[in-house]
């Protein structure tokens, strides 16, 4: 039999469509669209009313029904089923909280930090009261319409966070289907390719450099001279800790959970990058070693636009990401001989040939050290001469 379309729902005469296995649409004489679905209970055939079109698309009805036979061929009462998910399901606000409570411990800890502070200032003022079992694609569409194309990749991410807190409800039994996916796509306009990251030019980054340091110490100044000395992501920095850093050796030992590639990497620290450290050592708050080197309020840890606003208020048009791909190009113009893969280890980026990794395990280390101690002298206007490790 064949099954229903989405034009074939939109047009639809009033009266009883079949879309298969039991899922029928309803159309009332004033328009009024619902899914029922018809299904055996007990050697008694019932209609088990699921929702209105506008509540689920073709897709989660499809998906509804299916619970709902799994359940009756279960000997599962399935209207029993349905309104248990109704009656216990929480708002979406509580749902994300739980969400993050419940899988935070396996994320890396940029993605946990983000997870809750996106939907806070995005879906939460919308959507944070509804019941989750209640939110479908419209609601979702009012989260997303007014950034979509303004804010292209922030959007994404609120997106992706309300899909993963729909999934996890589902999960835990609050909604019978998970997060919409197929009924939103054609809702959403076609976003613009992100651009690379805007990098001030390398040869500004000395003066940008000293006015940071001539300037008062904050938090957000300190963290992105750090960022720039270490050619660091600004994720990576804001959430390292004091135990991570050993200033004697001078080495700085990211965690798994810090890094983009969730594998823990070793950044050697430059005079510049010490420096760095120790103004910020002045400003601590504890000798515990679990504290955060570069701490926002109470020791929070520092938002991304903090360090961006500092950027835009003193450098111009630039992202904070930008600071890499300028050191990788100064290391490309003003260390060409330092091996490719040497600056690529630098920047924390996979080396794909098996043998220059093994080599980059004996020799990498300190040739990075020479190649950041050089990069550190160039953004403190001092000249230094680069040696490579044989």
């Amino acid at each position: 039999m064949p099954r229903l379309t989405a034009r074939q729902i939109d047009r639809a005469a009033p009266g009883r469509h079949s879309d298969g296995e039991g899922l029928y649409l309803l159309v009332g004489p004033t328009g009024a669209r619902s899914w029922v679905l018809r299904v055996q209970v007990e050697g008694r055939r019932r209609d088990i009313g699921i929702g209105s079109v506008a509540q689920y698309g073709l897709a989660e009805a499809r998906d509804r029904a299916r619970e709902l036979r799994k359940a009756a061929k279960e000997g599962r009462d399935p209207i029993a089923v349905r309104d248990k998910a109704r009656s216990q399901a929480p708002s979406f606000e509580v749902a994300a909280q739980q969400c993050h409570d419940h899988r935070g411990a396996g994320w890396s800890a940029r993605h946990a930090e983000s997870f809750l502070s996106v939907l806070r200032r995005h879906a939460f003022p919308k959507i944070g009261r509804m019941r989750v079992d209640s939110i479908d694609e419209s609601d979702i569409l009012t989260v997303l319409s007014p950034i979509w194309t303004d804010k292209p990749a922030i959007a994404r991410k609120v997106r992706q966070h309300i899909a993963t807190t729909l999934d996890f409800a589902k999960g835990k039994g609050w909604r019978l289907v998970g997060a919409p996916r197929d009924g939103l796509r054609p809702l959403l306009s076609k976003q613009s390719r992100p651009s690379n990251f805007a990098a001030m030019p390398y040869a500004d980054i000395p003066s940008f450099v000293d006015g940071l340091r001539n300037n008062t110490a904050t938090a957000g100044r300190l963290a992105l001279l750090f960022v720039i000395a270490t050619a660091a992501r600004s994720g990576e920095v804001r959430g390292t800790r004091w135990s991570h850093i050993d200033l004697e050796k001078g080495l700085w030992s990211r965690p798994a959970d810090l890094m983009k590639n969730r594998e823990p990497h070793v950044v050697t620290l430059s005079a510049l990058a010490k420096d760095i450290l120790a103004d910020a050592a002045a400003t601590r708050l504890s000798d515990r070693p679990d504290e955060l080197v570069f701490a926002g309020t109470s020791g929070r840890p520092l938002a991304d636009m903090t360090l961006l606003k500092v950027v835009k208020a003193e450098g111009g048009p630039y992202s904070v990401h930008g600071f890499r791909a300028a050191f990788r190009t100064w290391a490309a113009e003003k260390a060409p001989t330092v091996p490719e893969a040497v600056a690529e280890a630098a920047l924390a980026h996979m080396v794909p040939d098996a043998v220059v990794r093994s080599y980059q395990r004996s020799k990498f280390l300190d040739m990075r050290r020479d190649l950041l101690e050089r990069w550190g002298s160039f953004l403190t206007g001092q000249s230094s001469v680069l040696k490579l490790v044989s």
